[in-house]
């Protein structure tokens, strides 16, 4: 129906007043103000996810006139119900009827994080079942760059969980509404496993004071913390290394000099005979065979002798093993962080064991050995230590863009001009990495990484690549979703302020409505979603920003 004349070119019938308020739902009725006036045909509608039959759902929503419909495959299992041919058929409706399509993809979790932590073959898992659906969404226009939408993470807890609280100034009394970091996981990079890490004033070291400050200041008291906590293990780890290594020795040594057996007469068996007897016992000889009667030493003694070295050779063997996992480590991260000095001392020390690994498996050569292993432990104490507990949101961020770039980049091999596009979705507030600066630095981040294997493996330059990577990754911004930072405190204004962060990135809005405290989906118009300024900022950079309702 068209609007008063001069004010609005078209809008939805809102209905009635309401009685109390005639205002009320005026906003949200497409016609926004004289100088924001969308058409409704600007508008599009999704399908029911719950059905498989989408033909069905795409054809009931064409009988409404949209020229935009965003078809559904939310539920794993329903999409894996849908027979290929829907989507040539749909395919075929769009031609017929000049619709516009858009694609909703599983919900996966793309970093691969479950329950019981995160492993590699589950990122590879998630990356199959989403590049899966790409392949699909692509049917359902074969000519052009379909948009598939992905959630930014689903299953993820809240990396670092914020909140607007009242807090008071501890110098002046003053009491001021401040955003404080409420929650914060770590990720145990050895183990895979995350953990919360319950952020606290240290008033040991004063430093009370943080909490009341800029949210910068509580991150950085959090990550001087995940460094202490990092040191701190490196260090235990090198610990039990040389606590195995002294034991093991210690137990030769014993044995050798005759100590552990309070041998009375010295020298009658040298410590090269009984090492090699220990070869002989390890080979399951006699010690008294290899010992011969003239040696005077009894069974017992040499048995009881032989079981010490056995000990003290598993105690050296532990901490080989030990060693050669820390020494991995290192590596690792000297190489990651391009720390030269740190490489050149592991090269060093790695160039001196090769030739002495083969001792491990020599009886004659275990004080060597053990003399190698400690060496090492010294090496690795004087490089700084790796980083064994991360923050889950920078980890999360690392995978899923891992995963979201190897999306894009088999999507441009294997479409090239009509790839469809990847667009990352924030979740409902309160669930992994939901907020606009989650999204944009996973776009950012997947951009450059896309970036960097398009030039490796499909010879594109630097700047094709990177024109490239911004079309294919973009954002789809869910207006319901981040309006639930409501319940953290937040107010109007800091959901308008999340959205002009992603702005740019954006080439696609969910619309819905709620109240900011629970995930429903009201029309636009029934709840406080500041859907006006909201979209006025996404279109500052994208006119053509498509829009579902």
């Amino acid at each position: 129906m068209m609007a008063e004349k001069g004010k609005y070119t078209e809008t939805f019938y809102t209905g009635a007043d309401y009685g109390f308020n005639s205002d009320l739902g005026k906003e949200y009725s497409i016609g926004f103000s004289p100088s924001y006036s969308p058409g409704a045909s600007e508008f599009g509608l999704s399908t029911d996810p719950r059905s498989a039959n989408q033909i069905n759902e795409v054809s009931k929503k064409l009988n409404t006139g949209t020229k935009l419909i965003e078809v559904e495959g939310l539920q794993s299992a329903t999409l894996e119900n849908i027979p290929k041919q829907h989507f040539a058929e749909i395919n075929r409706l769009r031609k017929l009827t000049g619709v516009d399509l858009t694609f909703h993809g599983p919900l996966v979790e793309p970093t691969g994080v479950t329950t019981q932590g995160w492993n590699e073959t589950h990122r590879e898992q998630a990356e199959r079942q989403m590049w899966h659906a790409v392949e699909r969404a692509h049917g359902l226009n074969p000519d052009g760059n379909v948009l598939v939408t992905f959630h930014s993470s689903n299953g993820l807890p809240d990396p670092v969980t914020k909140v607007m609280t009242e807090v008071v100034d501890p110098e002046t009394g003053e009491k001021k509404m401040k955003e404080v970091i409420k929650g914060f996981w770590v990720v145990d990079q050895a183990t895979g496993r995350f953990e919360p890490l319950t952020p606290k004033p240290d008033y040991f070291k004063s430093k009370e004071k943080v909490w009341g400050s800029s949210i910068e200041a509580q991150e950085k008291a959090l990550m001087d913390v995940i460094e202490k906590q990092s040191k701190d293990v490196w260090f235990r780890q090198l610990q039990g290394v040389a606590y195995h290594a002294n034991n093991g020795a210690n137990i030769v040594n014993e044995v050798l000099t005759g100590k552990e057996s309070g041998e009375k007469e010295k020298g009658k068996i040298t410590e090269k005979e009984k090492l090699e007897f220990y070869k002989n016992y390890l080979a399951g000889g006699d010690a008294m065979q290899a010992v011969g009667a003239d040696k005077g030493m009894s069974k017992e003694i040499m048995v009881h002798q032989m079981q010490a070295l056995s000990h003290g050779d598993i105690y050296l063997r532990d901490a080989y093993q030990d060693l050669q996992t820390l020494f991995n480590q290192a590596y690792e991260a000297a190489k990651k962080n391009n720390s030269q000095d740190d490489l050149k001392k592991l090269d060093v020390f790695r160039n001196e064991i090769k030739s002495k690994v083969k001792d491990i498996e020599d009886p004659l050569k275990m004080e060597e050995f053990a003399n190698t292993i400690m060496r090492g432990v010294n090496v690795l104490n004087t490089i700084s230590p790796p980083q064994s507990l991360r923050p889950l949101r920078e980890f999360g961020i690392e995978q899923s863009s891992e995963t979201f770039s190897n999306l894009a980049l088999s999507s441009y091999k294997n479409f090239g001009d009509t790839a469809p596009i990847i667009s990352i979705e924030n979740p409902p507030a309160g669930t992994g990495l939901a907020r606009a600066e989650d999204l944009r630095d996973i776009i950012n981040k997947s951009r450059k990484m896309l970036q960097e294997k398009l030039m490796r493996e499909e010879n594109l330059s630097s700047g094709a690549a990177e024109k490239q990577a911004e079309k294919l990754i973009g954002a789809t911004w869910d207006v319901g979703h981040i309006n639930m930072i409501r319940k953290y405190g937040y107010e109007e204004k800091d959901v308008v302020k999340d959205t002009e962060k992603i702005a740019k990135y954006v080439n696609k809005v969910h619309l819905s409505d709620n109240f900011g405290m629970e995930h429903t989906e009201l029309p636009m118009g029934m709840g406080n979603v500041p859907t006006k300024p909201m979209l006025e900022a996404i279109e500052k950079y994208n006119k053509q920003v498509k829009k579902i309702i």
